[in-house]
């Protein structure tokens, strides 16, 4: 997993429990996910009295109930993160034993004690400055200043959908002037590259962008999921088309999405909508005004600073 490489090359140890969430159905397996929290709690206990634990945080996955169990038992501090405007089961179950329960949206449902303090992001959007990168990311994609640009990913997962729904569109474009960046992903290169000869307006197409920051900095307007990638949207004070993917069995992106919406900041397409895309981005990219009242609800839901305002509630919880 991506933990194992990253945590050891950045000078952290790495330690590895196993546990599995509950099936949303009937089936054995479920059985023997109360043997599995109990050995994962009873060997973190172990791990935390060895390493002289003082304070602990938990994001939300399976780990997080026996995490926050182990925590409890010895008096440890222990604090939930949630990324999304509705609470995952795992946060819900574990908060019975948080000291406090980090949200990244107003009003998160399922979760009680909240303290905002935002989604981490990466250093690159902490300090995002749009102006400053506009021209840089305009010639890494060759694109022109003078044309309204339509940045487009669907993320990790779902991004299919997304990708044809844009790739129709722009083949079929009678709308106002527009250019579309198009991070398709690497798999997905080929599967478009037809569309993108069809192209009835500029497009570049990219399967790969290891400077998300860039992106932001030359799109106008993004089309996207409604995961944990709304923070870098919000973070970069840019106007969102949001498609909320059924991930999950909470609503989650929907939640998020909604969210956003109601602040001002995004319009929600769902996919079996994705048909509409060509009008909403026609109208969207032939209103300046309110292009810049959305960046500027944008901009008021972020909270760049997240990761540091966590930090800093954990040194303090280590301390007493």
């Amino acid at each position: 997993r991506l933990e194992a490489e990253v945590f050891p090359g950045n000078g952290f140890p790495f330690f590895a429990v196993e546990v599995r969430g509950l099936q949303r159905r009937l089936t054995l397996a479920n059985l023997a996910v109360p043997w599995l929290v109990g050995r994962a709690k009873r060997r973190l206990v172990s791990r935390f009295r060895d390493a002289g634990v003082k304070a602990s945080l938990c994001v939300g996955n399976y780990v997080t109930v026996p995490f926050g169990w182990a925590a409890s038992s010895l008096g440890i501090p222990f604090f939930v993160h949630e990324q999304n405007a509705h609470a995952g089961l795992a946060n819900r179950v574990a908060q019975r034993w948080a000291t406090k329960t980090f949200v990244s949206f107003h009003d998160t449902r399922g979760l009680s004690d909240q303290v905002l303090t935002g989604n981490p992001v990466r250093a690159p959007f902490v300090e995002f400055n749009r102006q400053e990168l506009r021209a840089e990311a305009l010639t890494r994609y060759g694109l022109d200043s003078r044309v309204v640009t339509v940045g487009v990913y669907g993320g990790s997962l779902g991004a299919g959908a997304i990708n044809e729904a844009v790739a129709t569109m722009v083949a079929e474009w009678s709308g106002p002037s527009v250019q579309i960046l198009h991070l398709v992903g690497s798999r997905n290169i080929d599967a478009v590259a037809e569309f993108a000869e069809k192209a009835g307006v500029a497009r570049r197409t990219i399967g790969f962008e290891d400077r998300m920051e860039l992106f932001f900095a030359a799109s106008d307007l993004v089309i996207a999921r409604a995961g944990g990638g709304v923070a870098e949207i919000t973070a970069t004070g840019t106007p969102s088309i949001l498609v909320p993917g059924g991930f999950g069995s909470d609503g989650h992106q929907e939640a998020n999405a909604t969210a956003l919406a109601e602040a001002g900041a995004a319009v929600v397409v769902q996919e079996q909508e994705l048909a509409t895309l060509a009008e909403i981005i026609g109208d969207l990219a032939a209103d300046h005004e309110k292009r810049k009242t959305m960046v500027r609800a944008a901009l008021a839901y972020a909270r760049p600073g997240a990761a540091v305002t966590i930090a800093k509630k954990l040194m303090e919880a280590a301390s007493d």
